[in-house]
């Protein structure tokens, strides 16, 4: 039963969405902006039903509520309710996008959870160097950018430094928008090194995660545990033995 659920919850998820897309788009919406709001009301209906079970029958509600998920059930189901006593509210109504990160606990169930877990431990473990590497990069866009800004004129669209270091940023990555470009000999110098520090910046951070994607499937290769997101019906906690049968933190039956 809990399968068949969460497969009907996943699916008004989709559909959910598809309604707020196909809202967005005006000769839609005009034609058929009935139809489009009476499915939105069954689909809100059902998860505030969802939402409110959840919080009476679990024996600490308040865990939930101000969970992560618990917040998110939360925003994406109230705009519409809010739209009808607020003017101008409508806009809230994107919002209910939101939807799509209740997937994410849906699929918890299925087999790929270990991956998923290694993925964040990765990202955990490697957030320091990441950080350290953002900084970096900031710096160098400071000052090429400032760099830039004394090179080039107001003509070639270098007119402060803020819009000078937003070139760098947008060259470094690699994006080039072409909105703004060099055109003085030794601006388009330093452009053509932006470029190549570009292409050699963009690896650092894949390998970093890379490598901690790595440790982290050998140090599960030796200690053979792996942990699910099954979640304790007392406590809420999650990160449970494939073999457990009771929880490691309030000692509850799973």
């Amino acid at each position: 039963m809990g399968k068949a659920f969460d497969i009907v919850l996943f699916a008004l998820i989709i559909i959910s969405v598809i309604l707020v897309m196909l809202e967005s788009v005006a000769s839609i919406d005009v034609k058929y902006h009935r139809q489009l709001l009476a499915f939105e009301w069954i689909v809100t209906i059902f998860f505030t039903i969802e939402y409110i079970a959840r919080v009476i029958s679990i024996k600490k509600p308040l865990k939930y509520v101000f969970s992560f998920y618990g917040i998110i059930d939360f925003i994406s189901t109230i705009p519409l309710y809010i739209s009808y006593f607020f003017a101008g509210s409508q806009v809230l109504l994107a919002v209910r996008a939101l939807r799509l990160l209740r997937i994410f606990r849906i699929l918890k169930l299925v087999q790929y959870v270990g991956e998923a877990s290694q993925l964040k431990k990765a990202l955990k473990a490697s957030r320091n160097k990441i950080a350290v590497f953002i900084y970096t990069v900031l710096i160098l866009s400071i000052i090429m950018g400032t760099i830039m800004y004394w090179v080039e004129s107001d003509a070639s669209g270098f007119t402060s430094i803020p819009r000078s270091i937003y070139w760098a940023i947008v060259t470094l990555t690699t994006v080039g928008y072409g909105d703004i470009a060099p055109q003085t000999p030794l601006g388009q110098l330093i452009a053509t090194v932006v470029m190549i520090l570009g292409y050699g910046i963009i690896a650092v951070p894949t390998g970093i995660v890379t490598s901690e994607i790595t440790k982290q499937g050998l140090e599960e290769q030796r200690n053979k545990i792996h942990l699910n997101t099954q979640c304790c019906p007392s406590c809420s906690a999650e990160g449970h033995r494939d073999d457990a049968t009771h929880c490691y933190n309030c000692g509850s039956q799973l």
